[in-house]
């Protein structure tokens, strides 16, 4: 089935949607991103990926920058564009952001949001494609800092590390 959204875009909806693979949706959206010459909005909703990947990693003052640029990039475009509720996006992203701005003053727990598809055949679109794309785990839900990190902490006994 032929589709007027392009593969990569509706892969970064199936990874976003389905896997909360924020970093693969990057990865996908970037090659789009690039390919339309930087196009303002792909690089909004990249951002939006980014936020969301450093919000769940708990980087919040990286969650912070990364939804504020996205905010300020997707702001003036339509409430529906590219066959997506981007005013609902939004909203996420500033509830998202409302937490994360006073993150200082009480835990921020995490929670994934979902873009919602008003447009039938992107749907549809994602729906197949969901079918043969392998359902990806996210990267990586903690930092990595390393062997010397690791045996630190093996030798203090943390994170599930025994001495």
């Amino acid at each position: 089935m032929s589709s007027k959204y392009d593969p990569l875009y509706v892969d970064y909806l199936v990874y976003f949607n389905r896997d909360q693979d924020y970093f693969e949706c990057h990865e996908v959206l970037e090659e789009l991103w690039l390919a339309e010459d930087r196009e303002p909005v792909y690089k909004g909703l990249l951002q939006v990926a980014v936020g969301m990947y450093h919000y769940r990693n708990q980087n919040l003052r990286g969650a912070r920058l990364m939804l504020t640029s996205a905010i300020q990039i997707l702001e003036p475009y339509p409430e529906q564009i590219l066959g997506i509720e981007l005013g609902l996006l939004l909203s996420s992203c500033r509830s998202a952001l409302e937490k994360l701005q006073h993150s200082d003053q009480s835990p921020v727990p995490y929670q994934d949001y979902t873009i919602v598809i008003w447009d039938d055949e992107l749907e549809e679109a994602v729906y197949q494609r969901s079918k043969e794309l392998k359902p990806s785990i996210p990267q990586r839900r903690s930092p990595t800092r390393g062997k010397v990190y690791e045996e630190r902490m093996k030798a203090m006994g943390k994170n599930g590390f025994t001495s």
